[in-house]
């Protein structure tokens, strides 16, 4: 399994726009081939900070989420709407104790 997370900052002026976008990717990305979930999060300490949690079957299927004319759309939104502080993607391979 991989587990991909990531952060994106807004600004009081852009956090109703980013959340929306940000949710419709997530409803998206779960309609995907090998997508487990894909949530979002509003940090309970800075309502302008947006958190990923993403877990998918295998790297396939994760790179194939990244292909998809959608997802690329999406992380250009992002970027034209978020703020300083925002961090991209970070990939964890999971792997089954013995």
């Amino acid at each position: 399994m991989i587990i991909v997370t990531g952060e994106v900052m807004a600004s009081p002026d852009t956090i109703d726009e980013l959340r929306a976008v940000c949710i419709a990717h997530s409803r998206r990305s779960r309609a995907e081939p090998g997508c487990l979930s894909h949530d979002l999060y509003v940090d309970g300490e800075n309502a302008l900070r947006l958190f990923f949690f993403e877990r998918w079957a295998d790297r396939a299927a994760l790179d194939a989420h990244f292909q998809v004319p959608e997802a690329n759309a999406f992380m250009r939104t992002v970027r034209g709407l978020s703020v300083g502080g925002s961090k991209g993607p970070q990939i964890f391979e999971v792997v089954p104790s013995p």
